[in-house]
């Protein structure tokens, strides 16, 4: 290549190459473009991808054929002629693997929790919906008596008799109260613990609580509130009783070898769903469980990166001293690494109780009368809000009741009022019942919403009968009406709260249909594009990362999700069923692979790095993660 033609081209790309390329952005901050004429520079080869569409997500070019990339980011797009025209002589290669498949924004998974999906999805899955794995789908409970014989086929292929059953998924909202006498009637010998839909409950067999030392006596000695949320008749125990017995019974729940299995079926699957950045909200705070973690998603093959958002409900009750939370919040750095990372000045905080367990704080009592939970009281929730904010951070607020919300934007607006900032992108997380008028407040604070629209497909028709009533149950998630008050918007799955597949959960938003077929709050339906916005661009900006990742441009992070047809244009009711082919992160091309690894849920797995895991107190983990719901 001449000097004069190099020239030519670095007037064309040196600002973006400066941002992609150690070359580049040494050339970009230290270099004029009249120094480099005598100079031989070996320009990166640039990979330029074809496809039937891109979808860019940039207002300039929203639907091109070809985008080229180098060094992991994104140096043009355009039509695959403007493109290589504008590349001339220098070096590149036409890739036409994804010419008959649409190429859309990489998907972000804003708010999963990986911990909790690896014991879950490691676990026995009984639950209300089907759970498309990569090793294939587990179907839906009909009722409880489904429940019981797969749950009894599950302990009868058990070749160890000491091994315990664990099983998650049971919602006694959907298939009605179940106790310890249930599991004897499936096993007396072999310990059985249910981990409910929710989260918040486990009930357990006889066995289970003889192997774990829960005894009548035991509970006699919890808090009063620790006794009114156990029952030992019963073999169950709820919220803070599950709290009180869990250091007896985590080590019947999990071990190192199923919580690294765990971790790989929740990375495979992941994968599977075109995810290739994602976000833990309210990061484990137990280094050693961090490092069992990073064991598996701080490798250099893990197919997307993943940062971790500190616990600020945790921290805060660990000082007194406010300067030394912040302190304490900024050393967390050091535990990420490879493609882990810590989210930089983020944290979350928590409100009210969990939706699926029906504890969320409401203004109108819930229909049996009964009232919600909050998860922080509220001198520790505007202590924290207020360190915070004063900090400079971004504030994500777990939020599920209309009530809760009205304590989240009371505590906003003080903080505006006392100290204003600007942009400083509240994130209401969760979302689920709101009231109309508290819309206009959210737009008037600034704050942005982090939506589960999959609260509407699992929950809306029974909880219509069961907890909230229809109005309230047709109404959660009111996307629609925050969308036209021009509140930015994103998806989340809190997998495993919901299947984390951002096309379900653009399915879902779209659609509104509930379980028994039926659309719930036809209003609060978006478009697909929104909702494709909605896991991609807008998900990026809820974590103050739309400069790098959640759309197709020039600069950014060459972060794609290949899908075999494009969401926008199909029926809408078909957008879950579009393929997801694989994924590009950061340059590098990665299709799906289903592998069979059901096996290794159940039999032992050679000793690894994540072994970390043993050094960990599991009943402290499980403890985390169960107050993070």
């Amino acid at each position: 290549m001449s000097s004069l033609n190099r020239r030519n081209l670095l007037k064309v790309t040196v600002s973006t190459i400066a941002m992609v390329s150690p070359i580049g952005a040494a050339l970009g901050q230290t270099t004029s473009l009249a120094d480099i004429g005598a100079k031989v520079i070996p320009l990166p080869t640039v990979t330029v991808y074809t496809a039937r569409d891109v979808l860019t997500l940039d207002p300039a070019k929203p639907v091109v054929n070809a985008v080229a990339v180098v060094d992991g980011r994104i140096l043009l797009t355009g039509t695959l002629d403007d493109v290589v025209g504008t590349l001339k002589g220098q070096r590149h290669t036409i890739d036409d693997r994804f010419a008959d498949k649409v190429i859309v924004p990489g998907f972000i998974a804003q708010h999963d929790h990986p911990l909790l999906a690896a014991l879950t999805m490691s676990s026995e899955i009984l639950s209300i919906e089907d759970w498309a794995l990569p090793f294939g789908t587990v179907p839906a409970v009909r009722d409880k008596t489904d429940f019981i014989d797969r749950l009894t086929k599950a302990v009868e292929a058990r070749t160890d008799p000491a091994e315990p059953v664990v099983s998650w998924g049971y919602h006694p909202a959907f298939y009605g109260a179940l106790t310890r006498q249930d599991l004897d009637a499936i096993s007396t010998t072999q310990p059985i613990l249910v981990w409910a839909r929710s989260c918040h409950e486990m009930i357990l067999n006889s066995v289970a609580l003889e192997l774990g030392d829960v005894t009548q006596e035991l509970i006699d000695g919890f808090s009063s509130t620790e006794k009114k949320q156990s029952s030992f008749a019963e073999g169950r125990f709820w919220e803070q009783g599950l709290f009180a017995v869990l250091p007896n019974i985590a080590p019947l729940a999990a071990s190192p070898e199923r919580l690294q299995a765990g971790l790989e079926l929740t990375r495979d699957y992941m994968h599977a769903k075109g995810v290739t950045f994602g976000n833990e909200p309210g990061g484990i705070l137990s280094k050693p469980v961090q490092d069992g973690i990073n064991a598996v998603f701080s490798s250099p093959d893990m197919p997307f990166r993943w940062s971790f958002m500190p616990d600020g409900k945790t921290l805060i009750q660990g000082s007194s001293d406010d300067n030394r939370v912040v302190q304490d919040t900024e050393n967390l750095d050091s535990w990420y690494g490879g493609m882990t990372s810590l989210a930089p000045n983020q944290v979350k905080l928590f409100a009210d109780g969990a939706i699926y367990s029906l504890e969320m704080k409401v203004r109108d009592p819930f229909m049996d009368g009964h009232d919600g939970e909050w998860m922080m009281d509220k001198v520790d929730f505007e202590r924290a809000f207020r360190i915070y904010w004063d900090a400079g951070y971004q504030l994500h607020v777990h939020v599920n009741g209309d009530a809760g919300l009205d304590r989240v934007l009371d505590t906003l607006e003080m903080n505006l009022r006392r100290t204003p900032r600007y942009d400083h992108r509240t994130v209401l997380v969760h979302f689920a019942v709101s009231a109309e008028d508290q819309v206009k407040r959210i737009a008037d604070l600034g704050a942005i919403v982090s939506a589960n629209p999959y609260y509407v497909t699992a929950l809306a028709d029974q909880y219509s009968q069961v907890g909230l009533g229809p109005e309230r149950a047709d109404s959660m998630v009111r996307i629609g009406d925050v969308s036209r008050a021009g509140i930015s918007w994103s998806l989340h799955s809190d997998m495993p709260m919901a299947p984390g597949d951002p096309l379900f959960l653009m399915w879902s938003a779209v659609n509104r249909v509930t379980s028994s077929g039926r659309v719930a709050g036809p209003e609060q339906r978006v478009s697909a594009e929104d909702a494709l916005r909605g896991v991609t661009i807008e998900a990026a900006y809820s974590l103050k990362l739309e400069d790098e990742i959640g759309s197709i441009e020039p600069g950014k992070r060459a972060n794609f999700t290949v899908l075999d047809r494009n969401p926008l244009t199909v029926d809408p009711m078909e957008i879950k069923e579009v393929k997801v082919w694989g994924t590009v992160m950061e340059g590098r091309v990665q299709p799906v692979e289903v592998t069979e690894r059901k096996a290794s849920l159940i039999e032992p797995i050679p000793a690894g790095p994540s072994h970390a895991f043993a050094e960990a107190s599991f009943q402290h983990a499980l403890k985390v993660v169960h107050s993070h719901l």
